[in-house]
């Protein structure tokens, strides 16, 4: 082989002269004196002629103090390995517990010496936690939170950089997640040694006792399980702090959802819980900002059935359900039976049931798996992100796979579906990495005060204050994300939204709640089309009346209005004539106006927001009111006035009658002009005050034909005012005005004229009188005109929503009603004239022989009443008349039998009768030629000038030649 040089260093066993060794040939290097080898001590020879490690060379150094090898409480590893000599690295460290005071590395010099002092180790101070983890009870989430405190201790107490000088500790017990036991528990934690610097509690009834009372031993509070929004009060709970959001932190999340899909109506069904009902508030705030309406707000304790059905009812669409993973299976289980799922409706829950809630069987409920799964198909659900999804190494240089990793390794192959809070352990991870830099980031501050950590007791608020700001300015990334607190110390974080699709749940996208950005992901799906509507679409849809109805009434109406302007033309034409001029021609004439004027509102009537714009439907409204008002007051008004005239004549007594036979026209005309201006003053004050607008009636909804998710609202116009309407009102004598508005004064006002007319038409129909001889013919129209109001009024009242049932009842009242008036009052008129031929004037009729009146049987009728009732009156003046003279000839009589008692048989047989042929006194003298009166037992009775028709004398005795038995028997 090769010689080998052997370097100047001595060989063992070799000679000078040695120039070629063997294979395999092997050499020792010795050093001299008190050094050692430092290399390869021996090396070989090979067969391609070179030695083994030759990469690494040998020297003999100066081996140095061993006592630096070696480290009380701590740990030393050497490089390279071997003895230590000149070159050779030693590291330190320190066993857990315990602080490294020095270098945590030193270097052998050439001279054998150690370049760094020897460090030591120095037991840490202990800072203890306080902690409540809930192992059992309503929510067992230390199961899994427990174990990830812990891994976070132990990385937090072996980093050098992180509370280098301190250690904590974690003193827990199991609160059972019942505030009860808690109570107990923390009496424990705060009155045994050692004090406690902080307080971990779990659950949010446990954490809502731990916080309120933490207060008093200024004790800082951080929970990593409570999500109650109860807990994000400042005053009630001064130094509390969360990793876990609250509650209200899905609202928005839920509220920037809604935008999103653009809804602005929502719904709410809730548990009746505390939890439950803080965040319903919080989000009821929310959506308010945002523009947002909670339509229907229902809540249950234990069985929402009825809360269910009330959501079917009122028309909920997007319903947010805030309650238990128990009482959403009973709630889906009513949702299936009330069909209140599927492309119309969208359901908001919580993201953290188990991924199959609603797959275990419940014997609470009687729905199958297969029901259950069809009602929650398609839901959405947030979910606060406790497990960062992103790979990103936080302060604990872990990713949130890494940890995941360790903890199940922790956890001993537990099911993760099986370990309480196995969500919620990050949370409690980063719950002491969060307290761990707080206390690191106030040991400077304290120092410079003039604390240490350790020196906190419960009545050092200087302490706690510097760990409250070191808290409240948090921020870091942890291994459920970035950690960071509100001003109510609640944690900020993300939010998951995820869809069921196909019974598994699909992530859909992110919120980040501290920059209102939304991650997303576009794969959200629908049982429809797209997102459903918020609401049934409700289309707007205007009733209008039927043209073909319009249009047949108004036919009707220009008809009459064509015959009352032949009645008109006719009067006026005919006015002259003395029978017209009887029945008073002005006043019908009036009648003839207002039946016009009242046919003329048909057809405003008739007039909606079909022909119109809405801006111009109060004229309208107003043009049909004046025209049938004034109608009234003149139509009725004028036969109104006749009829009371009648009555006023013929009701007086015998001696007032003679005063009223004369008829004063100008009376007439007055009282219809009283009537006119009433009602002018009431419209004129009603326009003014409060002039009519138009209101929209609304009806119930209609569902149209087809698979259509919208409803028809039928809407109807009306001409309405506010405040007139409760004193002042229109009545037609056909018809009440417009609808209900009507009021009790104007029933009163106008029902009393029809009221009376009634009463007087009736009062006068057996009266006759030459003055107005159509009277009776007025108080048929007087007839017609009322009972077609009292069957028009509350028929219209009842169908003002229909409008073409309300048309009809009222513009066929008036039609009808106008068209008896014409007829009833006119055309009899017009009838006598054409058949007997009276056009002749007055005044022709006074120059001709034996006047019309005489071929007027009903003016001879009146004028035989007339005489008969004077011949009645002067035969009472003439009986009383008798009574007297007999008395006279009694007296007289009595006298001369007194003179002459023998001669008075002679002188009654001789003496003639005495004749009374005028009822004057004067009559009572003698008549010449005739002896005077003797005493006759039997007195001769007058006989009277205008009564030849009544007692005809007989004609066998003469005048001077009577015999006294028949005097007696004429006159009886």
């Amino acid at each position: 082989s090769a010689p080998c040089d052997d370097g100047g260093i001595r060989y063992r066993g070799l000679t000078q002269d040695v120039q070629v060794l063997p294979v395999d040939y092997e050499i020792e290097y010795i050093c001299r004196g008190n050094r050692v080898i430092v290399g390869p001590k021996v090396r070989k020879c090979l067969p391609n002629g070179t030695w083994t490690d030759l990469s690494q060379s040998s020297r003999c150094c100066e081996l140095t103090s061993v006592l630096w090898t070696s480290l009380e409480n701590g740990r030393v590893s050497s490089w390279p390995v071997g003895p230590p000599v000149e070159g050779t690295v030693l590291h330190y460290s320190c066993l857990p517990g315990f602080i490294l005071t020095g270098r945590n590395s030193s270097q052998c010099n050439k001279m054998g010496k150690w370049v760094t002092p020897k460090p030591v180790c120095h037991c840490k101070k202990k800072l203890y936690i306080g902690a409540l983890f809930p192992m059992s009870g309503g929510w067992p989430g230390g199961q899994a939170c427990l174990p990830a405190a812990q891994m976070a201790l132990d990385l937090v107490n072996k980093r050098t950089d992180i509370l280098p000088d301190y250690e904590l500790e974690l003193i827990h017990y199991d609160s059972m997640c019942d505030p009860g036991e808690a109570t107990k528990l923390l009496y424990d934690l705060l009155y045994t040694e050692p004090i406690k610097i902080v307080l971990m509690p779990g659950c949010s009834s446990v954490s809502t006792l731990v916080a309120e009372a933490a207060r008093m031993w200024n004790l800082i509070v951080l929970s990593y399980g409570s999500s109650s929004p109860a807990l994000s009060n400042r005053q009630r709970f001064p130094t509390f702090f969360r990793t876990h959001p609250s509650a209200t932190l899905h609202n928005p999340t839920r509220v920037q959802l809604f935008q999103k899909w653009k809804w602005t109506k929502i719904a709410t069904i809730q548990q009746t819980t505390e939890v439950f009902t803080s965040t319903l508030d919080d989000l009821e705030e929310r959506v308010k900002e945002a523009g947002i309406e909670i339509s229907v707000r229902q809540s249950f304790l234990t069985d929402p059935a009825v809360a269910v059905k009330n959501l079917k009812r009122q028309d909920a669409r997007i319903i947010v359900g805030l309650f238990y993973e128990t009482e959403a299976r009973k709630v889906f289980c009513e949702v299936f039976k009330e069909k209140l799922y599927g492309k119309k409706y969208v359901w908001f829950l919580i993201g953290w049931y188990a991924d199959n809630w609603f797959k275990i069987k419940d014997p609470s409920i009687n729905c199958t798996v297969e029901q259950m799964t069809e009602a929650v198909e398609g839901h959405v659900t947030t979910e606060i992100v406790m497990l960062n999804p992103e790979t990103v190494r936080g302060a604990s240089n872990l990713t949130s796979q890494e940890f995941l990793a360790q903890l199940m390794s922790k956890l001993g192959g537990k099911n993760p579906e099986e370990t309480g809070g196995f969500q919620e352990a990050p949370l409690a991870y980063d719950a002491v990495w969060a307290l761990a830099l707080a206390f690191n980031k106030t040991v400077g501050p304290l120092k410079a005060k003039g604390h240490r950590l350790e020196d906190f007791n419960y009545n050092n608020r200087d302490i706690t204050s510097e760990i409250y700001r070191a808290m409240n300015t948090s921020s870091f990334e942890g291994v459920s994300g970035h950690v960071v607190f509100d001003a109510q110390g609640s944690r900020m974080a993300w939010t998951l939204i995820e869809q069921l699709q196909g019974g598994s749940y699909k992530k859909i996208g992110y919120y980040d709640s501290t920059k209102g950005n939304l991650s997303w992901y576009g794969n959200d799906k629908w049982i429809g089309s797209g997102p459903p509507a918020d609401q049934t679409v409700v289309i707007e849809e205007f009733r209008y009346l039927s043209q073909k109805l319009f249009v047949s009434v108004s036919v009707f109406a220009g008809l009459g209005i064509l015959l009352g302007i032949v009645c008109l033309t006719f009067n006026i034409y005919n006015s002259n004539v003395r029978y017209i001029q009887n029945s008073q021609p002005y006043l019908n004439n009036m009648t003839a106006v207002g039946c016009m004027m009242a046919l003329a509102a048909v057809f405003p009537l008739g007039i909606d927001g079909l022909h119109v714009h809405r801006r111009q439907f109060p004229v309208i409204c107003q043009f049909r009111l004046w025209l049938l008002g004034l109608g009234f007051s003149l139509a009725y008004g004028s036969m109104f006035t006749k009829i009371w005239w009648v009555h006023t004549v013929f009701t007086k007594k015998d001696e007032k009658k003679d005063k009223r036979k004369h008829l004063e026209p100008w009376k007439l005309y007055a009282t219809v002009c009283v009537l006119l201006g009433i009602d002018i003053l009431s419209l004129m004050i009603w326009q003014i005050v409060d002039p009519l607008h138009i209101t929209v009636e609304k009806f119930t909804r209609e569902a149209p034909k087809g698979d259509l998710d919208v409803l028809i609202q039928p809407l109807l116009e009306h001409c309405s005012s506010e405040k007139m309407n409760t004193w002042l009102g229109e009545w037609n004598t056909n018809h009440v005005l417009q609808h209900c508005s009507v009021t009790c004064v104007v029933y009163g006002y106008k029902g009393l004229l029809l009221l009376l007319g009634i009463f007087l038409a009736y009062e006068t129909k057996s009266i006759s009188t030459e003055k107005i001889n159509d009277h009776r013919a007025v108080g048929m129209a007087i007839y017609n005109v009322a009972v077609l109001c009292m069957i028009t009024a509350p028929v219209t009242m009842i169908l003002s929503s229909q409008q073409d049932a309300s048309f009809a009842f009222a513009s066929l009242a008036i039609v009808f009603s106008v068209y008896i008036t014409l007829v009833v009052l006119f055309v009899p008129k017009m009838r006598r004239l054409i058949t007997r031929g009276e056009w002749q004037s007055d005044a022709q009729e006074t120059m001709k022989t034996g006047s019309s009146t005489n071929n007027n049987d009903e003016e001879k009728s009146r004028q035989l009443e007339r005489e008969n009732k004077e011949l009645q009156k002067i035969i009472q003046e003439k009986e009383e008349r008798v009574s007297e003279l007999r008395n006279q000839l009694s007296e007289r009589q009595a006298l001369r039998s007194r003179r002459r008692a023998s001669t008075v048989t002679n002188q009654n047989h001789s003496s003639p009768p005495i004749a009374i042929t005028q009822s004057d006194p004067r009559s009572l003298a003698h008549p010449p030629g005739y002896p005077a009166p003797t005493s006759d037992p039997h007195p001769v009775p007058p006989t009277f000038t205008n009564s030849s028709s009544l007692y005809q004398p007989d004609s066998k005795i003469s005048r001077n030649n009577c015999h006294t038995s028949r005097l007696q028997l004429l006159y009886k």
